[in-house]
């Protein structure tokens, strides 16, 4: 490591300062919405901005479920967004190995048509999906929220990519070994790809549960809605109720804030990986 020199200590200093700004421009918001759910009425109605409160309203959140189901709204949230992932996560680095490491006619061709569905915007996809959906009458239920969304051209992409560098001599001397293509897969390929499957797991866990427009035009049923959903609709109903919306808001993101830090050591290191490769 080459050492710190007189000239170069000003542009890391420089450098720290504005991280640390950036860090407070992120981190501010969120400690405001922390303050604003713990505030009382007349404090959020008051025309001014309150940093703190002098007394911590901690009996918003009990209120808040004493107002809507917010416990249904958590519950749906994390069946949806939970199967889309774990269905991620099954299918994505199986049809990744594939065209991966499999040579077969149109590949290449196969390929691209997957690739092609992510230039593809939702709001074409999403009349002709409720129409399908409608017809199977699965309007206001869990298969109408997670079936559409089980796999995507962008986890098969980033599976893909990770799955590639793996040296095929590795996987050959596993077929000489008498290994079956599925034992390959679930003992060689598969643990390799621990960082691509946290950032794959992060980012499709993320989409889903802040996931809006979906569960907005296939549910209409209060006990069906998940929490952005449920959240929009409690505050377009208690618009004056700020300090609760607040504190809805506080709730749908822990889940994934405790996620991202449960799994960062993978995430980084997969984000890294995946750059490299």
């Amino acid at each position: 490591m080459a050492p710190v020199t007189d000239r170069s200590r000003p542009s890391r200093a420089a450098g720290y300062v504005l991280l640390t700004l950036a860090c407070l421009l992120t981190v501010t918001p969120l400690l405001y919405m922390v303050s604003l759910s713990l505030q009382t009425q007349g404090e959020t109605l008051s025309g001014g901005a309150v940093l703190w409160p002098d007394s911590p309203q901690f009996q918003n959140y009990a209120q808040l479920f004493e107002q809507a189901p917010f416990g249904r709204f958590i519950v749906n949230s994390v069946v949806v967004a939970g199967a889309i992932t774990l269905a991620h996560l099954a299918f994505d680095p199986l049809v990744g190995y594939v065209f991966a490491k499999f040579r077969f006619p149109f590949r290449n061709t196969l390929f691209l048509a997957i690739l092609a569905t992510l230039m593809i915007p939702f709001f074409v996809r999403m009349i002709p999906l409720y129409v399908m959906m409608s017809d199977l009458g699965w309007l206001d239920s869990y298969q109408a929220l997670i079936l559409p969304f089980l796999m995507d051209g962008f986890g098969i992409f980033l599976m893909r990519q990770f799955i590639q560098p793996i040296p095929d001599d590795l996987i050959q001397a596993a077929r000489v070994d008498g290994a079956g293509e599925f034992t390959i897969y679930w003992r060689i390929v598969l643990p390799q790809t621990k960082p691509a499957l946290a950032v794959l797991g992060l980012f499709t866990f993320v989409f889903q549960w802040n996931e809006f427009l979906w569960p907005l035009v296939t549910t209409s049923d209060e006990e069906m809605r998940t929490i952005p959903v449920g959240l929009t609709r409690f505050s377009e109903e208690h618009f004056q109720l700020w300090h609760l919306t607040a504190a809805g808001s506080v709730i749908a993101f822990l889940p994934t804030a405790l996620l991202l830090i449960l799994s960062q050591r993978y995430f980084v290191r997969g984000i890294t990986l995946t750059g490299l490769k």
